[in-house]
């Protein structure tokens, strides 16, 4: 079978119309001395360091860098809660401008969970950005009506225009096998939207392999090496991903089976339990009152 073009899928609409990314502004100016950012606020961040000099440390990780530095125009992505520390000079400090990001499902987001826990990149490497940050600095330069409700969208552009970059440059960012580096390789994207597009189609191992056009054997090893799991573990976590989204804003589990492929609710609640080691009311009981559920 001829291989498809290259990315020749909507990679990222698909994921993001069922898991919104929002931005919320919270800095804007410089920063001088120690500034602290803790996990249990329950934010993600994303900062762009626009001029000057900055140390980052993260005080007990250990999946990610003791300390990092920058003396150039820089870009840093928090997608889950992280505690992090800046230590800027203490007279003139450095230029910022920051937003704190909300993963829809938070810790349960696919797409959060699939990065690491920091992207840190100079923002020369990252191509694309340029109108985006320049629209966005001078929003955030001075007061204007309208102007937080504007810088937020602005950042949720920015971000959207990143996860394309790592969509593209997973190797470089560091990220590990998973949704993002699926989505790397053109012949699994075409599965991989195909499936969140699709959640409750009868996705055969035949069915993905000609989706993807590969041999059963090879799409199965090329699966399982590039994302880490097989395809069928893969479409049971996107599915519960689902269940658990809707089942947060309230949709009946009768409704959810149908959509999901599940042949009734019970079999819905088996397959759930399964996964995240508790029936669905129980799962809603313990994430209601979580303030990144």
């Amino acid at each position: 079978m001829q291989e498809p073009a290259a990315h020749s899928v909507d990679r990222l609409s698909g994921i993001l119309e069922r898991f919104r990314v929002r931005a919320r502004l919270h800095y804007a100016g410089v920063l001088c001395g120690l500034s602290h950012f803790d996990a249990c606020e329950g934010h993600g961040y994303l900062h762009v360091l626009r001029r000057g000099r900055l140390a980052v440390s993260h005080p007990g990780a250990r999946e990610v860098p003791e300390s990092m530095h920058f003396d150039e125009p820089a870009l840093l992505l928090y997608p889950r809660p992280f505690t992090h520390r800046f230590h800027n000079p203490p007279a003139d400090g450095a230029d910022f401008t920051c937003a704190r990001l909300d993963f829809d499902g938070g810790a349960y987001n696919p797409l959060a969970r699939a990065l690491p826990p920091v992207v840190a990149l100079p923002l020369a490497r990252v191509s694309g950005l340029d109108l985006a940050l320049e629209l966005l600095f001078s929003e955030t330069d001075r007061v204007r009506c309208g102007q937080r409700l504007l810088a937020d969208r602005i950042f949720e552009v920015v971000v959207i225009q990143l996860l394309r970059w790592l969509l593209d440059h997973p190797r470089e960012a560091g990220v590990r096998p998973g949704f993002v580096t699926g989505m790397s390789d053109p012949r699994l994207a075409l599965v991989l939207v195909a499936m969140h597009d699709a959640p409750g189609e009868p996705w055969t191992l035949g069915r993905m392999a000609e989706c993807a056009g590969m041999s059963r054997t090879v799409f199965a090893n090329t699966f399982r090496e590039v994302v880490g799991q097989t395809p069928a573990d893969y479409l049971g976590d996107w599915r519960m991903a689902l269940a658990q989204s809707r089942l947060r804003a309230g949709q009946p589990i009768k409704r959810l089976a149908d959509e999901l492929g599940y042949a009734n609710p019970s079999a819905l609640s088996r397959a759930f339990a399964a996964r995240v080691g508790m029936s669905p009311r129980d799962w809603l009981a313990t994430t209601a009152a979580r303030p990144d559920a």
